[in-house]
């Protein structure tokens, strides 16, 4: 079961709803998926009228809690002000912090994602920092009060999996919260991977609905996720640098 702050979830990957050919494949990838946590940009909704037509009218939104973020804020004022009008139009309580650092990588900027952490959190947010997978500012978020880290395998929307193994293994070793690998996931492989590492979930978003097939794509993660968590809970073997035989050496006939 994953826990973030006072929600809990059976599912532990988390969905993003951009980028979908049409509502109808978003509406049968989201089903596939089975996930419980559906996140999408703030500056997507028109925030003075939350009720009108959007992006997300096909989804029984009953079903999902609601993982806003701020991306495209680039300070950490922009972003706390994009999660107090999520707050005051009652989308939810969670909010992802989204600080864009550098336009060509789309990298976080760690100053102004502990500072918006920092305020939100006081102001009694549920926080998930989006950030790079650095073990020394991981620890500064959590001591900021976060709900949980996400750090990202890889830039946003590369696919390129999971670039630093032993960092994310750092972040996940030290600290007590649950940490969810956001960004840069491209396959069910990567998606596994971050599980046996010890994460307690996946954020993706493009891996999905930039698959030729999306909603098959989403049942594959959703089973990755699965089986990731199994292995890493089982414990795998060490890896040894010789063979070792599989089958008995003592007490059998010769």
């Amino acid at each position: 079961m994953l826990k973030i702050g006072s929600h809990t979830f059976q599912s532990r990957l988390l969905l993003g709803t951009g980028k979908f050919s049409s509502l109808e494949v978003q509406s049968a990838a989201v089903e596939a998926s089975e996930t419980e946590v559906l996140t999408f940009a703030l500056r997507r909704v028109n925030l003075d009228r939350p009720d009108e037509p959007n992006f997300l009218q096909q989804l029984d939104l009953n079903r999902y809690r609601l993982l806003p973020n701020t991306a495209g804020a680039k300070t950490a004022e922009e972003a706390v002000r994009l999660a107090r009008l999520a707050r005051a139009t009652r989308l939810c309580d969670m909010v992802k912090v989204e600080v864009i650092g550098d336009d060509e990588t789309l990298l976080p900027d760690p100053v102004e994602t502990l500072k918006a952490t920092r305020q939100l959190v006081e102001e009694g947010f549920t926080v998930l920092p989006y950030t790079s997978d650095d073990p020394v500012l991981a620890k500064r978020l959590e001591e900021a009060g976060a709900h949980g880290i996400m750090p990202g395998a890889s830039p946003i929307g590369s696919g390129q999996g999971i670039l630093n193994p032993l960092y994310l293994k750092f972040i996940i070793h030290q600290t007590r919260l649950p940490v969810i690998v956001d960004a840069g996931i491209g396959s069910p492989a990567d998606a596994a991977r971050a599980m046996e590492l010890g994460a307690a979930g996946v954020l993706l978003n493009t891996a999905v609905s930039g698959a030729d097939d999306p909603v098959q794509m989403a049942r594959a993660m959703k089973l990755a996720v699965e089986a990731g968590r199994l292995g890493f809970e089982a414990g795998r073997i060490p890896r040894k640098e010789t063979a070792a035989a599989s089958s008995p050496v003592e007490g059998v006939s010769r």
